[in-house]
């Protein structure tokens, strides 16, 4: 019993709770935002199939960041070259899907064991190598906070910018192409912008986790709707949810965020997809309702 208490008081402990809501401002700020843009972007990374190559991503921006910390330029910055570098290497060598998972296979080893040198070669504190991994909810100070806003800012305008073509290249890109689209132009674009919001993510969620917040609300908006309109909308206000939500749980225990959003953003795709599975099932049953109606109608 006293395991048990001290097990969940580690998790959930909201002893001065209040304070540390307005001291960690900037991360719950921090998490909105990430919501927001991952939300979006998660649409096309869904149509596009490229879980795979965000993870691959995510591995060469953990690679980035861990030589920046090692090297003393700056967790952002390494984060950006290595994300950026994982990208364009995917979106300019990896046109066909074939090509994308293989690179994306190569990339992904490469980048986590260069992050695994550069942490074991690290002096500082084991914190921050473990916050690389997992998130850290006290990381984002005010210059990170302005990076994180100035990049979700362009990424939001580039997906305003290419949000149309992008959308029908996704779709279908061979029809796309026929008709003038330059779909290869847009998928670098795409990776680009894909790139910078890795980037961010792993600053917050970390490393390993970072396709809970780029890839499962707009997979489990896509459960609820097949429209252009509600998906992102949907996926938006699960992104934000799960990012605001789980920085707000992790506030009150001692672990490392991840796991707050990782479970929110989980459960909500569960349940999408256990009312997408209650749709069908009721689409059928009144299918054959109007099939038996009909053929008594028939018989009558």
């Amino acid at each position: 019993m006293h395991l048990a208490t001290d097990f969940w008081g580690q998790i959930f402990d909201f002893a001065d709770y209040g304070q540390l809501v307005v001291l960690l401002r900037n991360s719950i700020i921090a998490g909105a935002v990430l919501g927001l843009i991952g939300g979006l972007i998660g649409v096309f990374v869904m149509t596009r199939d490229m879980a795979f190559a965000v993870h691959g991503i995510s591995e060469l921006s953990f690679a980035g960041a861990s030589a920046g910390l090692l090297l003393g330029v700056g967790v952002v910055q390494g984060s950006l070259v290595g994300s950026l570098v994982a990208a364009l290497l995917i979106g300019v060598l990896g046109s066909r899907a074939r090509d994308r998972n293989s690179i994306t296979a190569v990339i992904m080893p490469f980048g986590l064991g260069l992050g695994i040198l550069c942490l074991a070669l690290y002096p500082g504190r084991s914190a921050n190598k473990f916050g690389l991994l997992t998130g850290q909810i006290v990381a984002i100070d005010n210059p990170q906070l302005g990076w994180l806003i100035a990049i979700a800012i362009v990424v939001a305008i580039g997906l305003a910018i290419v949000w149309r073509p992008l959308t029908f290249a996704s779709v279908d890109a061979d029809v796309a192409a026929a008709r003038g689209v330059p779909v290869r132009a847009l998928s670098i674009v795409f990776m680009l912008l894909l790139g910078l919001t890795v980037a961010v993510s792993v600053q917050i969620v970390g490393a390993l986790l970072v396709l809970s917040i780029l890839v499962t609300p707009a997979a489990a908006a896509l459960k609820l709707s097949a429209s252009p309109i509600t998906v992102p909308l949907l996926s938006v206000c699960f992104g934000v949810v799960s990012m605001v939500g789980g920085i707000l749980l992790a506030l009150g225990g001692s672990v490392p965020i991840s796991p707050y959003v990782t479970t929110i953003s989980f459960a909500i795709y569960v349940v999408c997809r256990v009312i997408a599975m209650v749709r069908v099932r009721r689409g059928v049953s009144g299918r054959r309702v109007a099939e038996q109606a009909a053929l008594e109608g028939v018989a009558a």
